[in-house]
């Protein structure tokens, strides 16, 4: 009987310790698949341009829906994204000022009677067999005028600040409503800042 004490109370440590495991290997495990769902948006790359009239902006995007929002879409409910861009110079005896700003809209949306993915901007859209193609011609700006030439003076430093959002605004109400506080529709949109300095001669493209 006393060895079988002995035997049982060097054995609970072990016991504990697997248990302790155990939890420790759920919460990662749980923590690995809210990151691997959660959606996000990154600039890749962003410069500007001088056009023949306009500051032209070109610029790539990383966009990761996430597992919930790709369903969304496939289920037929459209999202919108919102490219924001801004310009301003900088002022030590107030805020910055602004000197320009632009947003464009898209509208991503499934047709389950085509089984297509539809992209639109205003009167402009395209139809896609895939989504991920979709997201691929979304992730890509190209010659977006976003300035006037006069806006900027040759070697006058500017900050320039550009983002790509999912427009929770623009959902049906009752999708707006759902996606109050729900970390499901939930997008981290990095905001891409860096200096701007427009050349002494700035060569049309």
């Amino acid at each position: 009987m006393t060895a079988f004490i002995t035997l049982s109370s060097k054995s609970r440590p072990d016991g504990l310790a697997r248990r302790f495991a155990a939890t420790l290997l759920f919460f990662a495990f749980a923590l690995f698949s809210l990151a691997a769902g959660a959606g996000e948006i990154k600039v890749k790359q962003a410069e500007l341009a001088a056009g023949e009239e306009a500051w032209l902006l070109n610029a790539e995007f990383t966009i990761a829906l996430g597992q919930h929002l790709e369903e969304v879409v496939d289920r037929g409910v459209p999202l919108y994204f919102t490219a924001e861009f801004a310009l301003t110079k900088p002022r030590w005896y107030w805020a910055d000022e602004h000197v320009a700003g632009k947003t464009q809209t898209w509208r991503l949306a499934y047709n389950a009677l085509t089984r297509q993915y539809r992209l639109s901007s205003g009167a402009l859209h395209q139809s896609f067999a895939t989504l991920d193609e979709a997201l691929g011609v979304l992730a890509r700006l190209r010659d977006w005028a976003v300035a006037d030439k006069a806006a900027l003076k040759p070697g006058e430093a500017c900050s320039a600040a550009l983002r790509l959002k999912l427009d929770l605004t623009q959902l049906p109400k009752p999708f707006q409503i759902d996606a109050i506080g729900n970390k499901d529709w939930n997008i981290k949109a990095e905001i891409r800042r860096w200096s701007f300095t427009p050349p002494a001669e700035a060569a049309p493209k």
